[in-house]
């Protein structure tokens, strides 16, 4: 036979001597107890003996009862609710049924009939304290314990703990902080508690506060950073129930752009010491592992630098801002026309980095004179540029706003940056700029073109600032993107909607946006990149949205095609079948920075960016929107052609090292004749 079977570990025997014991010496106190409390201490004689008399019954009574009812075979040390709720009826029983018979042998008469109420009150609490007094003992020493920990781990390199808010309902959530508890390092420091099942505040479970419900998440980490307590992560709490799949979806969501890590408990049923949990992320979309650049170089260039961000209310701007302002610069100056989503980013940044100084600036690109006065009153070392219009199918029906704000207000910000000497201007762009095909890709190419021609032609200077371009694919999660339309289908149930079943893209989370682009700037002023090369993160191979939508049903619980249908709706205006990070007269070079790539563009003269630039501008105040993109996509298939640079009114031109193809400007020069016979001025705007 085997040994393994033969041989069950049970309770001890003695463990049940020892509290049967204890419960019979609980017993007897409590009828006395209870009696001298009735009779204010003085007990007659015929009430002592019939005391003595009947105790024996009380005793072996009470003790079949609790036997009975399994409470010698519970594991007490972990004692549940359920265990207690036993317990007490247990005790109840053990009161009624000796008074019970008494009466009924008519030999109560000694006994008043308040006692049995008192002696089950002290019976529950004798019974109760003898079995949860050393769980309440331990508790007492890990708190303390903990305490001590924590005044130990600022000088403790090797223990790390990271600050969490844990979200679900209070059941599971109760399951979570006690098996924390049970750590005596945990790695995890519970700050907040979402409950998903209400909006009650000020409350505390285990003495972590509550801090609302689920939609409170950005309103709890704001009030939880004010108090020197931001958490890096979230963990929810999970149950059968807790969260369906496009809440949940929608919370990893707004983890993303917290900048806040999403851990998922496991089942109940695997719940192990120490706790192990599975990190949730929109990353999982990307099926490839995240960028991490190196933070430190981007601290060198920025600490104590005054920063400008164009389009901080933007999505990859806010999050721009909150990496900027985690290193510490000199004074950050937020730029955006957006009132709403400016004062929300401003106001962020003030609850969660008060040491910084910031300031709101609302104000469009496409304002020339109000860019070039605020460059002069803040002359920045640094500037950002995120402001764009992005959205294809809207910049494809408004060619004059898109040309507007992505082209003539790029070049507003660039020629700031020039004429009052940032050290770095660094442009976020798209990879719709490669071989575009609708206007906003057009529209890109051209921004892209006019800081590296800048870039250029300060090769003979050391001193001269640098002009970048940071290039890179979808932005998982940024406003009117592809994730949030995907969320809002999956909360309705409706299909998912994918243009072909064909297309892909190249995806990156927006952290990973950001971080590229503080990176190149301050590897750039390292001498770690050539001037007039435009920076392209490795973003892997692109990912087919049909993909993305498969993976987005899977994430929130559910099988595609049999709980959501995925519907093929046919390209869009402007859209491409698939979209390239490198272009047919770019030459792609490996970089010095880790994870990224290098392009090196062919070049226009500085001096036909210009001139062409002019043309649009007159062309959008004329609002010609067929003249406007005709002049547009000329411009960008310039590449192709070489002639010699046009001079420009101010006599600016580029050196020849640098001129290695230009446009054949008869149609620029048609649109010009054009646009004069309508009484229109040629002069640039």
């Amino acid at each position: 036979m085997n040994l393994a079977l033969k041989y069950r570990p049970s309770i001890p025997n003695w463990k049940k001597v020892s509290y049967i014991a204890f419960d019979s010496v609980a017993v007897g106190v409590s009828v006395t107890v209870a009696l001298l409390l009735r009779m204010n201490g003085h007990l007659p004689p015929a009430m002592l003996s019939g005391l003595i008399n009947s105790m024996p019954l009380f005793i072996v009574v009470a003790v079949a009862i609790l036997y009975s009812a399994g409470i010698y075979s519970r594991l007490w040390r972990l004692a549940s609710l359920s265990d207690l709720v036993t317990l007490i009826e247990a005790a109840t029983l053990a009161v009624a049924a000796p008074a019970i018979v008494l009466v009924a042998l008519s030999r109560a008469h000694w006994m008043p009939t308040s006692v049995p109420f008192i002696q089950w009150l002290v019976l529950v609490v004798l019974l109760a304290a003898g079995r949860l007094w050393r769980r309440v003992l331990q508790e007492k020493l890990r708190r303390l314990r903990g305490r001590r920990t924590a005044r130990q781990r600022t000088s403790d390199a090797v223990f790390s703990q990271q600050r969490a808010l844990v979200i679900g309902r209070t059941e599971y959530v109760e399951g979570v902080l006690r098996q924390l508890e049970l750590v005596d390092r945990p790695p995890f420091l519970p700050v907040g508690i979402l409950d998903v099942d209400s909006r009650e505040t000020n409350l505390r479970l285990r003495r972590v506060p509550i801090l609302g419900n689920i939609d409170s998440i950005e309103h709890a980490v704001d009030t939880l950073t004010a108090r020197n307590e931001r958490p890096s992560c979230i963990i929810l709490a999970e149950g059968p129930d807790v969260l369906s799949g496009p809440a949940k979806l929608r919370l990893v969501t707004i983890a993303q752009t917290l900048n806040l890590a999403v851990l998922r408990t496991p089942p109940a049923t695997e719940f192990q010491k120490p706790l192990n949990l599975e990190v949730i992320d929109l990353a999982d979309l990307l099926d490839r592992p995240q960028t991490k650049l190196d933070p430190t170089v981007v601290s060198r260039a920025i600490r104590g630098q005054r920063v400008l961000l164009t389009g901080a209310g933007g999505s990859i701007g806010r999050e721009l801002a909150r990496q900027i302002a985690a290193f510490e610069p000199a004074e950050l100056i937020l730029v955006d026309c957006g009132e709403f989503n400016l004062y929300s980013v401003e106001m962020e940044l003030r609850d969660n980095y008060p040491q910084v100084p910031c300031r709101a600036v609302l104000c469009s690109i496409r304002q020339r004179q109000q860019i070039m006065a605020l460059f002069a009153e803040t002359r920045p070392a640094f500037v950002f540029h995120a402001a764009a219009l992005k959205h294809v199918p809207l910049v494809e029906a408004n060619i004059c706003a898109g040309v507007h704000t992505n082209v003539i207000g790029t070049r507003n910000v660039a020629d700031a940056a020039r004429r009052f000497g940032v050290r770095a201007m660094v442009q976020v762009s798209t990879d719709k700029a490669v071989n575009p095909v609708g206007v906003m890709g057009a529209t890109k190419r051209l921004g892209e073109l006019y800081c590296q021609a800048l870039d250029l032609e300060g090769s003979d200077s050391a001193f001269a600032p640098r002009f970048m371009t940071v290039r890179f694919g979808n932005v998982l999660g940024s406003s009117g993107s592809l994730i949030p339309l995907f969320q809002r289908q999956l909360e309705r149930r409706a299909p998912l909607t994918v243009t072909h079943p064909d297309i892909t893209r190249y995806f990156m989370t927006i952290h990973e946006a950001a971080q590229l682009v503080l990176h190149s700037s301050a590897c750039a002023l390292e001498g770690n990149l050539k001037r007039g090369r435009i920076i392209v993160l490795d973003m892997g191979e692109p990912v087919k949205i049909i993909d993305i939508a498969r993976r987005m049903i899977r994430l929130a619980g559910l099988i595609p095609e049999r709980d959501v249908p995925i519907e093929i709706v046919g390209l869009r205006p402007g859209e491409k079948l698939y979209e390239e990070l490198f272009n047919d007269y770019e030459k792609r070079l490996p970089s010095q920075m880790a994870g990224v790539f290098e392009a090196e563009p062919t070049p226009l003269p500085l001096s036909t960016l210009h001139r062409g630039f002019s043309l649009l501008a007159e062309g959008v105040l004329a609002n010609d929107e067929d003249a406007v993109r005709e002049l547009l996509f000329e411009m960008v298939q310039a590449c192709g052609r070489t002639i010699p640079a046009l001079p420009c009114a101010n006599g600016e031109t580029v050196a020849d090292q640098h001129v290695v193809a230009a446009p054949a400007f008869a149609e620029f020069r048609g649109l010009t004749h054009r646009w004069a016979s309508d009484g229109l001025s040629q002069q640039g705007a």
